[in-house]
């Protein structure tokens, strides 16, 4: 029901907005359709929209055209509403009429008459890359047109935005490109013109430096050039079935073999030419290629010995079309483009120009220039990424907020009263949070350590600095069991006197607030955090809803940040006056990360484990060993002990070789482990019930735990001593760091086994890592460098997987951008100079959200 009440609201939504596009369309586009124009009505049609259930996405992108919308001239107001048409796909705005009148006057210039044939012309020749008529001159301008480009291109949006409109047009406008073939380009993120100037290929053919069959060796990434001999259909002892293609060349033949794909048989033909790329492999003895990418070509393509884009491509969009519109774009646009970088860091970075870097990166000239090309346009996304992240943290440490200060005695007599001893890396964490809180201006600190490093004693000891000087404090954590786990532990060491001081709190001061939390408490707790009386409030997102106030929130710990929005971490923030920030995680952070992903915090860092915890022994191992393993957990739960056996996969699906918890929970309990109680959580589960069985599991009412990856971040189990990971090869070093770190959190040795379902050497190669090293710091950098960023950006704000060309492992290109950077900030704080203002141009569209509410942290 609650479904078609949002189908309905977003269809009258709709409708209505089709009536006044179209409606202004019919007066000339003069932006008189409703009251006080477009960019008004933006105002009220976002919140309806937000609640009919546009996805947010395409909502800011509508909202941006719409407010632009009086900036342009009639035919980018034309342009506008129908990209507005077609990211809504709204009815009846296939065929907007061209506009009647010349471009709209400004800054009190008068433009010459064109007739509508003409501009509908110009567009299209300048789009299409035709030669044979001149750009258009265009009046100077005062306010640019800021026509909203494709959201996963920030980087096509940073070009600066006094070209001409041509760059901002929808691709429909292009010659030879319809409506139809538009909406395909939209799956690959392409929605204007300059959009199709930041696809960038995935990889190159150089036809000039092709290797024949004959002098293939194994092992090698190579790419070939032969034609197809025959193909076959071939059952496999499994069921499935193999795609064989054998090709040739005048010197020798080649298998290609695909497993599961046969709709590949129907794009391969006898004596088709290909271009096949991919890793030459041995099979009994005889080269073969294993799922290659291959692309079919005409004999005239070897004769140009050039370097040929392959550009990464959707359903109904091919190689050959798309490489051609390409080309026409990039030919006319790309010596028209205006170069957003000031001189001084071209000068600095020996850069090439964007225009030609553009241009070299579609269709390079040579290798030489395909680097040079590369390395400017990677050099650009770090230098925005970095800009973005410095200008947060001057804008954060520009705001005040109150100072609060403790004295030595105060806060020895409060670390003496802890239960265990603090080790150098907590000391040294204690003391960068109370001299940030010393401060007149908020704390914005990230603490990063490995799982059991002692973060949370840590947060409490900043938390009890704020509380000390009559302030309120919160910790919000991801989940419900981690929320009650961090009560237990704070509210112990927060409202109990120890031998040698007095507790900090009275019982009752500590509260928590979940979703599983009653009425008639929840009510007590708030009326406890209006008149002050609650101190720390620690819970899950719960803390953000309302009615939630606090009498004055001065300190925010955030666990296990990554595993939060963007939106969550604000609003909590916004429960306070400027409140300190402390965000805690358990992934450890690369290097290179701290210098781009999380620049705007600083880094607190504990490498160090508490005295007595014993690195966990951990093997690769493989499905023979299974027995033996199962036989050792025995023995662990008989000596009181508990283990985890990690599964991939929820359940098994039909084209899955990998085993999945579900299914194997069965088999374990019923064939295994009957004498055992065997229990079962995964993210299938409400999250009441995980819960649940979290907190059986901590209480022992279970032996073994089998689980999906939902145990990677949760509550502790001193006793688990056992950690079986199946299908290790499909996870991260990072990831399976933090299921590693379940165990292992007592004093007895624990053990942690992984078992790959792939025979693959790299993949078991890349797993014996973890035999090598507890340190999560390293292990980190390891995944980052195989693995990419993904694992460590959680919800972030955007603008980080966009990055195309940049690589995040690229330490000496970060610092360098970080340093010229920094620079250029100093000079320039605002980036208001002349020379810099189509920079600071280029950074608002990179990075929005720091221009309006967002949140970085």
């Amino acid at each position: 029901m609650r479904y078609h009440c949002f189908v309905e609201a977003l269809e009258k939504l709709k409708t209505t907005l089709s009536k006044i596009l179209l409606l202004e369309a019919q007066k000339g586009f003069e932006n008189n359709a409703v009251i006080g124009g477009l960019e008004k009505f933006a105002q009220s049609w976002e919140p309806m929209a937000r609640e009919a259930g546009v996805d947010e996405r395409t909502l800011r992108r509508v909202v941006d055209l719409m407010k632009s919308y009086p900036d342009a001239d009639l035919l980018g107001r034309r342009n506008a509403l129908a990209a507005i048409g077609s990211l809504l796909h709204l009815s009846n705005m296939d065929a907007l009429p061209q506009p009647k009148q010349a471009p709209l006057p400004i800054a009190g210039k008068t433009a010459k008459k064109a007739s509508p044939a003409k501009s509908k012309m110009q567009i299209d020749h300048a789009v299409s890359g035709s030669e044979s008529v001149k750009e258009p001159k265009r009046p100077k301008r005062t306010k640019t047109s800021k026509i909203s480009a494709s959201a996963t291109n920030s980087i096509a949006r940073s070009l600066a935005s006094d070209q001409v409109e041509g760059l901002d047009a929808p691709v429909s406008v292009i010659r030879g490109l319809g409506d139809k073939q538009a909406r395909n380009l939209e799956k690959l993120g392409i929605y204007q013109v300059r959009d199709l100037l930041y696809h960038f290929p995935r990889r190159y053919v150089d036809y000039s430096q092709l290797k024949p069959i004959a002098q293939l060796g194994f092992g090698e990434e190579v790419t070939i050039v032969a034609s197809v001999q025959n193909t076959q259909l071939l059952p496999l002892r499994s069921g499935k079935k193999m795609v064989e293609a054998v090709v040739s060349d005048q010197t020798g033949a080649l298998r290609l073999l695909w497993f599961n794909q046969e709709w590949v048989l129907r794009s391969l033909r006898k004596d088709q030419l290909l271009s096949i790329s991919g890793r030459v492999e041995s099979f009994m003895g005889r080269p073969v290629i294993y799922h290659p990418d291959y692309e079919s070509i005409e004999r005239e393509t070897l004769n140009t010995n050039r370097i040929v884009p392959v550009y990464p491509l959707t359903a109904l969009v091919t190689q050959k079309w798309l490489r051609r519109i390409i080309f026409n774009t990039s030919k006319y646009w790309t010596n028209k483009i205006n170069d957003y970088m000031p001189k001084a860091v071209l000068d600095r970075t020996e850069a090439i120009d964007l225009g030609e870097a553009l241009r070299q990166i579609h269709f390079p000239d040579d290798l030489a220039s395909l680097s040079q090309a590369q390395r400017r346009l990677a050099f650009d996304e770090v230098f925005l990424l970095q800009l973005g992240v410095m200008r947060q943290k001057m804008n954060w440490e520009f705001l005040e907020s109150r100072a609060y200060q403790v004295s030595d005695s105060w806060l020895q007599e409060r670390i003496d009263s802890l239960p265990y001893q603090l080790t150098q890396a907590q000391q040294k964490a204690v003391t960068e949070i109370r001299n940030d809180l010393a401060k007149p201006h908020p704390m914005n600190r990230l603490l990063q350590g490995d799982v059991g490093s002692g973060k949370t004693v840590v947060a409490v000891l900043g938390l009890s600095i704020v509380i000390e000087n009559g302030a309120q404090g919160a910790l919000m954590a991801p989940t419900s069991i981690l929320a009650e786990q961090h009560y237990r532990t704070i509210d112990k060491l927060l409202t109990e006197e120890s031998g040698t001081s007095k507790a900090l709190l009275q019982p009752g001061q500590v509260r928590l607030l979940t979703g599983d939390t009653s009425k008639s408490e929840r009510k007590e707790i708030s009326q406890g955090l209006k008149d002050g009386s609650v101190k720390l409030l620690i819970g899950t997102h719960a803390l953000i809803e309302d009615p939630v106030i606090f009498n004055d929130l001065q300190m925010i710990v955030v666990d296990e940040q990554h595993r939060f929005g963007v939106e969550q971490r604000a609003a909590l923030r916004a429960k306070g006056d400027n409140p300190h920030l402390l965000v805690m995680t358990a992934t450890p952070i690369p290097r290179s990360l701290q210098l781009t992903i999380f620049g705007d915090l600083e880094v607190s860092v504990m490498d160090e484990m508490p005295k007595g915890r014993l690195p966990v022994s951990t093997h690769v191992a493989y499905p023979s060993d299974r027995s033996r393993i199962y036989r050792m957990i025995e023995k662990q739960v008989q000596e009181g002990y508990q283990a985890f056996i990690i599964y991939p996969l929820v359940e098994q699906g039909e084209n899955e070789d990998s085993k999945a918890a579900v299914e194997e929970q069965e088999r374990l309990q019923r064939d295994i482990f009957p004498n055992l109680r065997v229990g079962l959580v995964h993210g299938r589960l409400k999250p009441a019930e995980k819960d649940a069985v979290m907190l059986a599991f901590q209480k022992k009412e279970y032996d073994i735990l089998v689980s999906t990856s939902v145990v990677e971040v949760g509550v502790d189990i001193p006793h688990a001593t056992v950690m079986v990971i199946e299908g290790a090869n499909r996870f991260g070093l990072a990831q399976l760091h933090q299921f590693r770190g379940r165990v292992g959190r007592g004093s007895a040795q624990a053990y942690c086994y992984l078992i790959p379902d792939s025979g693959d050497a790299a993949e078991n190669e890349r797993l014996q890592v973890m035999t090598q090293t507890n340190n999560g710091f390293i292990l980190a950098e390891k995944d980052l460098e195989q693995r990419g960023p993904g694992d460590f950006l959680g919800t972030r704000q955007a603008g980080f997987t966009d990055l195309k060309l940049a690589k995040l492992t690229n330490l000496p290109m970060l610092q360098s951008a970080r340093e010229i950077a920094a620079d250029l900030l100093d000079a320039d704080p605002d980036l208001k100079r002349t020379e810099n203002k189509a920079l600071q141009k280029a950074v608002e569209n990179f990075w929005p959200s720091i221009y309006g509410v967002g949140d970085v942290s």
